[in-house]
């Protein structure tokens, strides 16, 4: 499938078994909700309207570890500069009005009272609507226990007191604890240029090349057919040991992805794959940015980072179900994050 996510490639995995966690992130949807939980075991859970760009999302966030609260925010749908925000957004659980929600520079935060009453709400018959808004705006709670099940599930809190959904006396100890992010400690690669493989330096390394792809045409146009004409693979050196292969893969209707493998600078060894579904690479960084659908109205992102032996993800996300709420996406979700520390100069985001 290369009109949406390419499968195995950018959608999220729906993983079973919660230590996986640990390894690659856990991504689960039903109905109106998805849960999504990174490899620290920090999960984030977002429901939305049953009706497609009406209202908003509401977006619950949980660290790993016994005793940790659930924080709550809200985004209101503004698919346009012209959409203008209320000034004042009001909760209403079962008819009956729960406060202000406050307001932020990037949408609305949910106080720990407002936050638990929607989840008590959603989990079972309630109803959750916020008024205010330019459009009404009725939180769906079709999917939200199935999701919320599974965010325990995943953070070992089944019955447990602090579990969302199966409440028990288990002890909190029990809870799994936060996994560490890998560390990345970034390497500046020498200042070069790309260029194209010459003939000879083709004829050695494309087999390679061909031998690190999946059967399924993960990278389809360096191995066209007979009435089609094989991309450019260029080259550029990171180091004196080490280069970067990269060369267009696919293209779809509004996505394209590349391919970067890194290989010796004599060719002589095995390519290491990074991925096929690139969009560009600079100093050191190799990018990719994908729309779920034309819209642009979801994504899928993903960065490696070179370290000087490889290029090593810093992290994978998405921004949430295609519900037409926001061009660009409507929350950042990731399954895989790091700590990219540069040496000597602290820490810095992942």
């Amino acid at each position: 499938m290369k009109n949406g996510f390419r499968t195995g490639l950018l959608a999220l995995a729906i993983l079973s078994a919660p230590g996986i966690a640990q390894q690659s992130g856990v991504s689960f949807s039903h109905k109106d909700w998805e849960v999504v939980c990174d490899n620290t075991l920090t999960c984030r859970a977002a429901g939305y309207t049953s009706e497609d760009g009406i209202g908003g999302s509401v977006l619950f966030t949980r660290q790993a570890g016994a005793n940790t609260a659930v924080s709550g925010e809200v985004m209101l749908a503004e698919m346009s500069e012209s959409d203008v925000m209320p000034e004042k957004l009001t909760l209403w659980i079962n008819d009956q009005p729960a406060g202000e929600v406050k307001s932020e520079k990037e949408g609305w935060t949910l106080s720990a009272i407002q936050t638990q009453g929607i989840i008590t709400a959603v989990k079972g018959s309630g109803k959750v609507e916020f008024k205010g808004g330019p459009d009404p705006f009725v939180l769906s709670g079709d999917g939200a226990y199935a999701v919320l099940l599974k965010m325990d599930d995943v953070q070992g809190r089944l019955g447990t007191p602090g579990a969302l959904t199966k409440k028990g006396d288990k002890p909190e100890s029990n809870v799994r604890v936060a996994v560490p992010a890998p560390v990345i400690h970034p390497v500046k690669p020498e200042k070069s240029q790309e260029r194209p493989l010459t003939a000879p330096e083709l004829a050695v390394l494309k087999p390679k090349l061909l031998a690190t792809l999946n059967e399924d045409g993960d990278c389809d146009r360096i191995q066209p057919t007979e009435d089609e004409e094989a991309e450019k693979i260029s080259l550029t050196p990171l180091d004196d040991a080490h280069s970067l292969i990269s060369a267009l893969c696919w293209r779809a209707a509004y996505n394209e992805g590349k391919g970067y493998w890194v290989v010796d600078s004599k060719l002589e060894g095995k390519p290491e794959l990074i991925t096929v579904s690139g969009s560009d690479h600079d100093v050191g960084k190799i990018y990719m940015s994908q729309k779920g659908r034309g819209l642009g109205d979801c994504w899928g992102m993903a960065s490696w980072i070179w370290d000087g032996e490889t290029f090593r993800k810093s992290r994978e996300a998405t921004t949430g179900m295609c519900r037409n709420l926001h061009l660009g996406g409507t929350w950042d979700l990731p399954t895989w994050v790091a700590d990219v520390k540069p040496a000597g100069k602290g820490n810095s985001a992942p």
